[in-house]
C-alpha cells in the first residue's frame, strides 16, 4: 500500500496537468460539496479556461458522478482520509500540487472578477497565504474575556520569544498559493510540527468555539511561514483585494452574485470592526471613530472574491449553494434525453 501511494504521489509530482490551475477540496457532508460547486459555478462566469481540480472523498465523487455533475471538473481525484480535514489537508498541500502553479481555495467562496490579473501578481511567490503582516491579539488565542488575560500576561510575546520568532501574521487560508515543491514542503512540514507543540504556546484550539468542529491549521502555518521568512500575500488592498469578507451591511448583491459591490473602510483599525456582529453597535463606533480625519473613509469596490467566513454571516452563501445545486441537477434531467452531460456542458 505505502509503494503504490509513494508510486502515486511521485507521478503526481512529475506530471502537472496544466501551468495554472484551481485546485477545491471537499470531504464530510454532502453540503460541503454544493459549496464547492457553487464557487466553481461563480468561477466560471469569468474564467473559464483554466482547469479546477476537485480532491474530495469517494462518496462525493460517486454523487458527482450520479448526478451528472462531473464535468463541472478537468480532474476530480479521492483524497485518503488522513487528509480529509482542514488540518490533515492544508499541511500537506504539497502532496497535490497537480497544476505548475496552484491555487487552493475554500468552498465558501464566490467569485466577483476577472482573475487574470491576480494570477500575475501571486506568480512572483514560490509559497504564499492570504493574510495580514501582524495578527491581532485574538488570532488562534482565546476568544471573549479570556484574551484579556493572555494581553495581561504578555503569552502571545513568550510564544514568539520560545520560538525564535520576530513576528506574527495573521493568516487567512481561504486562499493558498503554490508553485515550488521544495518550499511548499518546508512551510507545511513545520506548521505540522508546531501544531504538535501547541501547549507551549498560548493558542487555543478552534473546536473550543461554537459551531467549530475542526482544529485550526492558520497559527501553525502562521508561525512557521515567519521562521521560514516566507512572505504572505496581502488580502486587504483597497481595490485590488484578492478577497474581501461577507457583511451584510456591508455588501450589496443580487441573488447570484454576479453584481456585488463592497464598502471597504480605508483604515485598517476601522475596517476591522466588521467582526462586530451587532450591526447597530458596529455603526456606534463608526460614528464616534468618525469624527477622527481619515477614520470614517471608505471606498466602493469589487473584490476578486467574496468569501463568507463569518459563521453568522453565511446564510446568503447557503441559499446560493442549494438554488445552484438545484438548477443544475434540474437542467440535467430536462436535457437528458438530447445528450450526455458532457454534451450539455459544452452546449451551454
Amino acid at each position: 500500500y505505502l509503494d503504490i501511494k509513494k508510486k502515486l504521489l511521485k507521478s503526481i509530482l512529475n506530471k502537472k496537468l496544466a501551468k495554472e490551475g484551481y485546485v477545491y477540496v471537499s470531504y464530510g457532508h454532502t453540503k460541503y460539496l454544493k459549496h464547492t460547486v457553487a464557487s466553481v459555478t461563480s468561477l466560471r462566469r469569468y474564467d473559464k479556461d483554466r482547469p479546477v481540480a476537485l480532491l474530495c472523498t469517494e462518496k462525493q465523487k460517486k454523487i458527482l458522478e450520479d448526478k451528472g455533475l462531473s464535468y463541472l471538473f478537468s480532474v476530480v481525484k479521492v483524497i485518503p482520509e488522513e487528509h480529509c480535514s482542514i488540518v490533515g489537508f492544508k499541511h500537506n498541500v504539497y502532496q497535490y500540487m497537480l497544476f505548475e502553479r496552484n491555487l487552493y481555495l475554500d468552498s465558501d467562496i464566490i467569485w466577483c472578477k476577472n482573475p487574470d490579473s491576480l494570477w500575475k501578481s501571486l506568480g512572483v511567490f514560490d509559497f504564499t497565504i492570504t493574510g495580514n503582516l501582524v495578527s491581532d491579539i485574538y488570532f488562534g488565542a482565546a476568544k471573549g474575556f479570556g484574551v484579556l488575560k493572555d494581553f495581561f500576561l504578555g503569552r502571545r510575546r513568550r510564544t514568539l520569544k520560545k520560538f525564535g520568532l520576530t513576528y506574527l501574521s495573521r493568516v487567512q487560508s481561504g486562499m493558498i498559493f503554490a508553485q515550488d515543491y521544495s518550499q511548499t514542503k518546508k512551510v507545511c512540514s513545520l506548521a505540522s510540527e508546531m501544531l504538535s507543540r501547541k501547549e507551549e504556546t498560548h493558542f487555543k484550539s478552534r473546536k473550543m468555539e461554537q459551531g467549530r468542529s475542526e482544529e485550526s491549521c492558520e497559527w501553525s502555518l502562521a508561525m512557521a511561514m515567519s521562521k521560514l521568512n516566507n512572505p504572505i500575500y496581502p488580502w486587504l488592498q483597497g481595490h485590488n483585494s484578492l478577497q474581501l469578507d461577507y457583511i451584510a451591511d456591508l455588501t450589496e448583491h443580487d441573488e447570484e452574485f454576479e453584481y456585488v459591490a463592497c464598502k471597504y473602510y480605508c483604515n485598517d483599525f476601522v475596517y476591522s470592526l466588521r467582526g462586530i456582529k451587532s450591526s447597530r453597535l458596529r455603526a456606534v463606533f463608526l460614528k464616534i471613530l468618525s469624527l477622527f480625519p481619515g477614520k470614517g473613509d471608505f471606498l466602493i469596490t469589487t473584490p476578486y472574491c467574496l468569501h463568507f467566513g463569518w459563521l453568522h454571516e453565511k446564510t446568503p452563501f447557503y441559499s446560493f449553494a442549494e438554488t445552484n445545486w438545484k438548477q443544475l441537477t434540474a437542467s440535467l434531467k430536462i436535457n437528458s434525453t438530447t445528450g450526455s452531460a458532457s454534451d450539455i456542458a459544452k452546449k451551454s
